[in-house]
């Protein structure tokens, strides 16, 4: 196959790929009923002036299945600690006790399950949206290179078949964490 093409599908591949890693990192920010130090994965602390991860400034952790620590390494940034999670709009309610931020997350109720099941969904619905943007573009850039109209068949048939494959890697994602998010 011309040389162009193979580019053309590789890249696309590529791009399809990285759908996929978004969506499972998206996936991390939503909670299943355990605490995760991924939860605060997102949360940025000011910093001196500076929007820093929280990662970077303190030491995040689970005491157990219900509670996340977070241990900052400056005593000083306790208050920005809570005022950045806070801010996160994570629904979560820090407290701490001068040395460290204690994050208790609650059981989730049937109506927060359902709610975090659609926004599991949407962020399915997203990663599908940008493999068939992504399917679109190849298919486009196929149409303009110079190789024969049986190359281009064959490459705009190969483009098909890893939408097809990534798309259902999306689905079988979500439908893991759905039963995860909905398990009691």
């Amino acid at each position: 196959m011309n040389e162009e093409l193979n580019f053309i599908i590789d890249s696309t591949k590529e791009l399809m790929q990285e759908a996929i890693l978004h969506l499972e990192k998206e996936f991390r920010n939503i909670r299943a009923g355990k605490a995760s130090p991924a939860m605060l994965g997102n949360v940025t602390v000011d910093y001196y002036g500076s929007q820093t991860p929280l990662a970077q400034v303190a030491n995040v952790g689970t005491m157990d299945a219900h509670t996340i620590t977070v241990q900052p390494w400056e005593k000083n940034m306790l208050h920005e600690i809570e005022k950045a999670i806070m801010n996160a709009n994570l629904g979560f309610n820090p407290m701490n006790n001068g040395e460290v931020v204690i994050i208790n997350v609650p059981v989730l109720t049937e109506e927060r399950r359902r709610n975090l099941s659609k926004q599991a969904k949407a962020a399915a619905e997203d990663a599908k949206v940008s493999i068939r943007n992504d399917r679109r573009e190849a298919m486009h850039e196929i149409k303009k290179t110079d190789a024969s109209e049986d190359m281009k068949a064959n490459a705009e048939v190969d483009i098909q078949a890893l939408t097809d494959k990534f798309s259902q890697e999306v689905d079988d994602h979500y439908k893991i964490k759905d039963a995860e998010i909905m398990k009691v």
